[in-house]
């Protein structure tokens, strides 16, 4: 195996996202069984090491990729991997390269964005540019054929965060009002 050039960073190649997981198999020799369908949308290939990070515990792991029955939409945790994630978790599997920071531009990720059926929604390329300053910008733009999503919307997670969020209210102040003592033993 090549070790990458000198002042390589790692960045991402290729990405299913919101994949669903289809089943566990702990007494396989190892590895995830994806739909090749799904590989080929976004490049990741047979023997491939990939990332896997699990949305709902937060496991990540690093497995090979082989692939299963075409137009199945599976995606089977094999081995130590089948204790990581249960089937129905959501995670997203990632494939990685190295690349001088001076090529990031030439870069072209291809994201597939999955519904609760391991349907391919949306597919789109995560790109690298410059604006007319010079600055960076990352774009993640939607492939020609690709339908449009919405926006995910926001979830406000606690009531402190709701509160926040919530438009400030102003009150009138209300004139003080002396506290009722209670009678002892009452």
């Amino acid at each position: 195996m090549s070790q990458p050039p000198p002042g390589a960073i790692a960045v991402i190649r290729a990405k299913l996202h919101d994949i669903r997981v289809t089943d566990a198999d702990l007494d396989y020799q190892g590895s995830v069984t994806l739909d090749p369908e799904h590989c080929e949308a976004v490049g990741i290939v047979p023997l491939e090491f990939v990332e896997i990070w699990n949305k709902n515990s937060g496991a990540r792991i690093s497995t090979y990729v082989i692939w299963g029955e075409r137009g199945s939409r599976c995606c089977v945790l094999n081995g130590a991997a089948a204790r990581t994630c249960q089937p129905g978790d959501a995670v997203i599997i990632v494939a990685r390269t190295s690349v001088l920071p001076a090529d990031i531009e030439s870069m072209r990720a291809r994201v597939a964005l999955l519904d609760a059926d391991n349907e391919i929604r949306q597919l789109m390329e995560y790109q690298v540019g410059r604006d007319a300053q010079g600055r960076m910008q990352f774009r993640a733009v939607p492939l020609r054929g690709s339908r449009a999503l919405q926006p995910p919307r926001r979830r406000v997670a606690t009531r402190a965060a709701a509160r926040m969020a919530a438009p400030a209210r102003v009150h009138q102040a209300s004139p003080a009002r002396p506290r009722r003592r209670r009678p002892p033993g009452g």
